[in-house]
């Protein structure tokens, strides 16, 4: 792949899965959305570091408390609650006790549903308690790392399950990511969690990693593969996961 189509499917990720004003043909291809994920874990980065500047800038007025919550306003309206929905969205379909089918007829209901408010709550809720516990000067470390890792974990599930519909925007997502893609991707994510120490690291990728694996399982089971929702709900849990193992205290 040339530099130039490099670079088209870099600002294609980033006006894909942000709102961020960037002018670009992307999307006009089948294949454009598939390869953007190859650079979900760069988008990480870029929201982690506005919402790790939010957070760096704000604490020079406001309280620790309101400066997490600038933060994650900021990563919010930097994706525009993309994978906030596609949380919400997925806990309504898997909250049922239908088959396949009613979980992804659920899923696609723009409405949202109790199930799905509950869940938003208690998963933005979970987010904020776990920022305001970790240090105050490892929080825009955390956050950069944070999103990166959760979009990799993500990246992996699209990776290894196949697409549950036949129609939607992530139909075209056909094709797998390739190894070198997916080294790629695993490197970009890993690079700020260097910056922790391992009694921080370890735990956090370990949570991560647990609920990927259980949500990938979920899925599996369930509805035979992914959706862009269930990818949306790994991104969401498997961050608010890390934040979590960052606080786990074994000593």
């Amino acid at each position: 792949m040339s530099t130039r189509s490099e670079l088209e499917t870099f600002l294609g990720a980033i006006r894909f899965f942000t709102r961020l004003p960037i002018l670009s043909t992307f999307g006009q291809n089948e294949d454009d959305l598939a390869r953007a994920m190859r650079y979900f874990s760069a988008i990480g980065l870029i929201v982690g570091a506005f919402a790790g500047l939010a957070f760096a800038v704000t604490t020079f007025f406001w309280p620790k408390t309101l400066a997490v919550l600038a933060a994650m306003v900021t990563a919010i309206l930097l994706t525009g609650a993309l994978h906030e929905d596609g949380w919400s969205d997925t806990v309504d379909g898997f909250g049922s006790i239908g088959e396949r089918e009613k979980i992804l007829d659920i899923m696609r209901d723009s409405r949202i549903g109790s199930f799905g408010t509950l869940g938003l709550i208690v998963l933005l809720l979970a987010r904020f308690l776990a920022l305001v516990e970790i240090d105050m000067l490892l929080v825009p470390v955390a956050l950069i790392a944070g999103h990166a890792v959760s979009r990799l974990c993500a990246t992996f599930v699209f990776h290894s399950l196949d697409y549950a519909r036949t129609d939607g925007k992530a139909a075209p997502f056909t094709d797998k990511l390739g190894k070198n893609d997916l080294i790629f991707a695993s490197v970009l994510a890993i690079l700020p969690v260097l910056l922790l120490s391992p009694l921080q690291s370890i735990p956090a990728l370990l949570f991560a990693a647990g609920a990927t694996f259980w949500l990938y399982r979920l899925f599996k089971q369930r509805i035979g593969g992914y959706t862009g929702d269930c990818l949306g709900a790994v991104q969401q849990l498997a961050e608010v996961a890390f934040y979590s193992g960052l606080l786990c205290k074994f000593f």
